[in-house]
């Protein structure tokens, strides 16, 4: 069993000083695979000030240096590929055979995505008797999820070092083995101290920190929408600039011209993936009430296909929940959704799964808009089939939600489509079966969070623009 009792700040591997130690636990076998001591507030205030220490060399340093640095670093990170395969297996439960293509090759393309980015850091823009200048935003922190810990480290710190900015990093206390790794990788490649600084702890304790302190520039947060409302109020009293990628209820809209086919197989396997596990799942999928028992038959099949158990085998397409208490969350949800009156469709869990916090994949038939099921975050595998009449109505139905994260529309072609997309209020819209690509800018309305990751425009999080004027 690993004992992790080291913080990484300001290029040194420290003692944490914490009173606290924390279990990690394999989520398919319910065993202790390794304890974290806790950050101390000294320690964490040792890493703040060690980026803030940081900041004026690295922020001047130019963007060539910055830019052949990530590019270091991705090699180092493909080099240790399987060890961050090993890690998402052990730490969430992720199957062998997809937690490469779920966790570790975006992160990858992206360390060599925005070390391209780094060179507009140099360039300017003269508009009539201004010259525009960009420079870093300062010392970022972030506070990131267990769902997808590689994924959404690295869509913080990838844009956040080619801009110039330093870090101080909290992993969820679920999952912090990924982050462990990125950093020996930065401290082997020569990235210099205080750049990056990585503390282990409880996010309802270090979180507030973070987000208070006034030597903090900027800070980006992953995870639920309260806890994000309270990184807000806590940020507020500085001023300082908060991104924040929040809770989804994503709507999926299916027309009936559409091939039905396809179309609901994508979104079985939409919400299937990662256990359910992910904020842009489409869990509302809005289906035509003319096709809907043709549309819960070919849904049932699709969920029947998922072979649920143990991670490490070839053939496992779904994994447990990370946690006994996500696990519970769900199981309630399922009680909640059957006593709102909806018709539960869902697998037998096989034997093997005796042990470990699995939950059967299911499909809620029967749902009305108002029902809690419908406009909850479940964050597990969980498809509820909503009908509607016509395609106003199904667009409204789609916007009638507090989050507005993501969505996505099946219909006869693209053109189609993309008219309906352009009447939903969420960040992002997936067309004809379409997926996740860094290109995208993603993030979400309403609720859902403000500020975008990935993209260029994730670039503009991390950046000051200054305007020196001239006659």
């Amino acid at each position: 069993m690993q004992n992790i009792e080291q913080l990484y700040i300001n290029g040194q591997w420290i003692n944490a000083t914490g009173n606290e130690s924390l279990s990690l636990i394999n989520p398919a076998t319910e065993q202790i695979f390794a304890t974290v001591t806790t950050a101390s507030d000294n320690d964490v205030e040792s890493a703040i000030l060690a980026a803030r220490q940081a900041f004026p060399s690295w922020s001047s340093s130019s963007a060539a240096y910055r830019a052949e640095l990530m590019n270091t670093i991705a090699d180092e990170m493909q080099k240790d590929y399987q060890a961050f395969v090993d890690a998402h297996v052990e730490m969430i439960g992720c199957p062998i055979s997809i937690a490469g293509a779920f966790h570790v090759d975006c992160p990858i393309e992206a360390m060599r995505y925005y070390a391209k980015l780094a060179a507009n850091m140099e360039q300017t823009e003269q508009q009539g008797s201004a010259l525009l200048t960009k420079e870093a935003v300062g010392v970022c922190a972030f506070i990131n999820p267990w769902n997808y810990p590689l994924h959404q480290l690295i869509g913080k710190l990838a844009p956040a070092l080619a801009a110039g900015c330093t870090i101080v990093a909290k992993p969820a206390e679920q999952t912090p083995t990924a982050d462990l790794y990125i950093a020996r990788i930065l401290h082997r490649v020569g990235v210099p101290a205080g750049v990056f600084n990585l503390v282990f702890g409880r996010g309802s304790e270090i979180g507030p920190q973070l987000a208070s302190n006034p030597d903090i520039d900027m800070i980006s947060f992953t995870g639920s929408t309260r806890a994000g409302v309270e990184v807000a109020k806590n940020a507020a009293a500085s001023v300082k600039r908060v991104c924040q990628e929040l809770g989804g209820k994503s709507a999926y809209i299916i027309t009936e011209d559409a091939d039905l086919t396809a179309s609901v197989r994508y979104g079985v396997e939409d919400v299937m993936g990662n256990t359910g596990q992910t904020c842009n799942a489409l869990t509302r999928m809005l289906v035509p009430a003319s096709k809907l028992q043709q549309i819960i038959e070919i849904a049932t099949a699709c969920m029947n296909e998922q072979v649920i158990g143990d991670p490490l085998l070839e053939a496992t397409t779904m994994g447990p929940l990370v946690s006994a208490l996500q696990q519970q969350k769900v199981l309630e949800y399922l009680a909640i959704g059957q006593a709102e009156g909806a018709t539960l469709i869902t697998q037998d869990l096989p034997s093997s799964c005796a042990n470990g916090f699995y939950v059967a994949p299911a499909i809620f038939a029967n749902v009305t808009p108002d029902m809690r099921i419908a406009r909850e975050e479940i964050f597990g595998p969980v498809l509820c089939i909503i009908s509607y009449d016509d395609i106003d109505q199904a667009i409204e139905m789609a916007n009638d939600s507090e989050y507005g994260l993501s969505s996505a529309v099946y219909a006869k072609d693209k053109a189609s489509a993309t008219q309906i997309a352009k009447r939903i209020r969420a960040g992002q819209c997936y067309l004809q079966g379409s997926y996740f690509t860094i290109d995208a800018p993603f993030g979400g309305y309403k609720r859902s969070g403000n500020g975008r990751e990935w993209g260029e425009q994730a670039m503009a999080e991390y950046i000051e623009t200054k305007a020196i004027i001239c006659d």
